[in-house]
Formats: C-alpha cells, sequence, structure tokens
C-alpha cells in the first residue's frame, strides 16, 4: 500500500506538487554544495556557524557595491568543478 501512495506522489502532476518537488530538489542540491565546500566537517556539523557563516556572505553581497563577489565567487566555484570533475576517456591517438 505505502509502494503505491508513494508511487502516485512521484507522479502527481498537480503545479503545487511539481512546484513542491523542484523546491525540494533544489534544497538538496544546496545542502549538498554545502557537504562539498567541506564546512559540514570543518564546522563539525554545527548549524549555528554555518548558519552565521551564510548571514555574514549575505551581509558583504550587500556591502558589494561593484558587484564583484558573485564573479570572484563563481570563478572559484567552477574552477573547483572542474577540478574535480572526472577526466572523459579519451580516444586512439
Amino acid at each position: 500500500m505505502r509502494r503505491a501512495e508513494a508511487a502516485h506522489a512521484r507522479q502527481d502532476e498537480r503545479e503545487w506538487a511539481v512546484e513542491r518537488r523542484a523546491r525540494t530538489r533544489q534544497l538538496i542540491e544546496l545542502g549538498g554544495l554545502v557537504q562539498k565546500a567541506g564546512l559540514v566537517d570543518l564546522l563539525k556539523d554545527d548549524r549555528a556557524a554555518l548558519y552565521g557563516g551564510l548571514l555574514e556572505l549575505a551581509y558583504q553581497l550587500q556591502g558589494d557595491q561593484d558587484g564583484r563577489l558573485p564573479d570572484l565567487w563563481r570563478r572559484r566555484g567552477r574552477r573547483a568543478f572542474q577540478a574535480d570533475a572526472p577526466e572523459a576517456p579519451r580516444g586512439p591517438q
């Protein structure tokens, strides 16, 4: 019975259900970034410290009059993603 209900919930195409699943996926992905950055281990899963750090980032963004911080962070993030990406298999040379 539970499996049938779970399967039905996954197939629910009502607008609110689709939006809720999209929001849930977004939050899971954001949590994954926190983990990937190593913050969970560095802060020993101290959620108050993690939240405080995120508030500090928001504060810095509010004071970033020329808008350079997001560009700097984006470049760093892209380099980190590229460094973590597995190398593509090479064909015959």
